[in-house]
């Protein structure tokens, strides 16, 4: 799907992959490979279908999409590292200020890039959300996966676009330096305890060991003044 055919109701894709990775000695998280795929790429392929697709981040050479949808879109949070949140609000603007001919897509998923099984999570929301009655799925502004104990992983989320933009403009100085929290729980969003595959993530030298993932050719994150 194209982003001239793409009319409202479709759903887009906003990934996050800008972080520091500081407990990983700054590898460049996204690119970690599993059997063969970057956790990047595994989120892109998780995400197929979705218009437009936003990366926050750092561009990184080789990522790519099925012929016929449309590019990925990269989008950089000033200033950079200023988190997540940031992240979130710079794509959201991007999306504002874009000259695509058709309108913001009805919801978006936002995940991390460092989720082991993005396709799990993906199919995780988007069928929590088919299943919704439809009086409760017109009145909800969005879904998030929670981890066995019941605490919300704010980036394994499907959301309302008008509740992200919401939720953006309250944000102080761009949401730099806020919490996922401090941005999406106001919109109190469903919140689904789901299955382990689901919402782990690698955020340790054990995470890689347990999902055998093999760190990245490119062993640091892409500098800011040398891409």
């Amino acid at each position: 799907m194209t982003t001239s055919t793409r009319t409202r109701g479709a759903t887009g894709a906003i990934l996050l992959a800008g972080g520091r990775a500081s407990r990983l000695g700054g590898l460049d998280k996204p690119l970690l490979q599993r059997a063969g795929r970057s956790l990047l790429q595994r989120a892109v392929d998780a995400v197929a279908g979705s218009a437009p697709l936003t990366i926050a981040g750092p561009e990184r050479p080789g990522i790519v999409r099925a012929s016929g949808e449309s590019a990925v879109q990269w989008v950089r949070e000033e200033p950079p590292f200023s988190g997540p949140a940031a992240a979130l609000v710079a794509v959201l603007d991007s999306w504002r200020s874009s000259d695509r001919p058709s309108a913001d897509p009805s919801w978006a998923f936002v995940l991390a890039t460092d989720l082991a099984d993005p396709r799990a999570a993906v199919d995780a929301l988007r069928d929590a959300r088919n299943a919704l009655a439809p009086g409760e799925r017109a009145r909800r502004c969005g879904l998030c996966l929670a981890d066995h104990d019941g605490h919300p992983q704010w980036l394994a989320g499907l959301y309302r676009t008008t509740a992200l933009c919401r939720a953006a403009k309250a944000a102080p100085d761009a949401a730099a330096g806020l919490s996922m929290r401090a941005l999406l729980a106001p919109l109190d969003p469903l919140v689904l305890v789901a299955s382990e595959r689901a919402t782990a993530d690698v955020d340790t030298w054990d995470d890689l060991a347990r999902e055998g993932i093999q760190p990245p050719t490119t062993t640091t994150l892409p500098s800011e003044t040398n891409p």
